[in-house]
């Protein structure tokens, strides 16, 4: 995912969510309709995650440091990471409170009835908006992975994350409006508190995958298996290189990858010959997976006999 997608993304869902957060609250002040503070407070949440992906989105392009020679891209995990959480409190755990005082303290809407259903639909249509355009960026680095695969496998947190948050604000919205609507047909305000506890119980699932996610990104993962076989047969490709003994890569960010990989070379070969065919290829991975920015190379002996490098180095 280019990063430019990305932050497109991201500001189209930062547009929407600040519009319809002044909406639903406003719609929230003339009814008291439990779903629609929900929502408001979900909105408010999203737009403050959006403005996180935007921080973790800069500061992740700082100069790498002596206190931090491999950079800073692991911030946009980070802030990816916080994003779960203030969904999972702010979003879901607000909106389950809100429920529970609903359900124990039923009432109607009695004024302006029209004003959340016509809030709610046109809610609707921008979020629609956001989710078209996180797709659309989407479906240029996607390819034919399905989308399960896409949120779980891609190594940049911010479409994902907002794949997931439009995903929700359009099943909470949903909820919202079937709550709403059955109370405005029956009169009774459980309907509401039930179609606010949907959203909660929504926003605490959405949250926990976030969450489970971008702690794996956190911990560190390798080059996607394409990404791998790339680098295996740049590797292999040139001369002087007769097997790969063993090799770890690990993503430093989205956009940075580490290759450390230990060779075979001729036992033959002069130092210079060594020297000549690390530099080529290291020349090799960068032009297969330009993402691989930071590369070690260590040649060694491999004794076919035994299976094992003559070093234990």
């Amino acid at each position: 995912m280019s990063a430019e997608g990305g932050t497109k993304a991201i500001i189209a869902a930062l547009s929407a969510n600040l519009g319809i957060a002044v909406t639903k609250f406003g719609a929230f002040l003339l009814t008291g309709s439990s779903s629609m503070l929900a929502e408001s407070i979900h909105s408010v949440a999203d737009s403050g995650n959006q403005l996180l992906l935007l921080i973790g989105g800069k500061r992740s392009r700082r100069e790498a440091t002596p206190e931090h020679p491999f950079g800073y891209g692991r911030e946009r995990y980070i802030y990816a990471f916080i994003v779960s959480i203030v969904l999972f409190s702010l979003g879901g755990l607000f909106a389950l409170y809100e429920a529970y005082h609903k359900w124990h303290d039923p009432h109607g809407i009695d004024s302006w009835q029209w004003v959340p259903v016509v809030v709610l639909v046109v809610a609707i249509g921008l979020e629609g908006y956001s989710f078209r355009t996180a797709i659309k960026e989407s479906n240029q680095t996607r390819g034919s992975t399905s989308w399960v695969d896409y949120v779980r496998r891609a190594k940049a947190p911010e479409l994902p994350v907002v794949l997931l948050e439009d995903f929700g604000a359009l099943i909470g919205l949903v909820f919202a409006l079937f709550g709403v609507g059955l109370t405005l047909l029956t009169g009774d305000g459980r309907w509401d508190a039930a179609g606010t506890a949907a959203i909660g119980l929504l926003l605490v699932a959405i949250a926990a995958i976030l969450a489970i996610e971008t702690k794996s990104l956190l911990l560190g993962e390798g080059a996607n298996p394409e990404a791998v076989r790339k680098i295996e047969r740049a590797v292999l490709a040139g001369a002087g290189v007769e097997r790969i003994i063993h090799m770890k890569t690990l993503h430093l960010g989205p956009e940075e990858l580490l290759v450390a990989v230990k060779i075979a070379v001729p036992e033959s070969e002069s130092a210079a010959d060594v020297a000549r065919h690390i530099d080529e290829t290291e020349a090799r991975i960068r032009e297969a997976v330009p993402i691989a920015r930071v590369i070690y190379i260590e040649p060694d002996i491999f004794r076919a006999s035994a299976g094992t490098p003559a070093s234990a180095g």
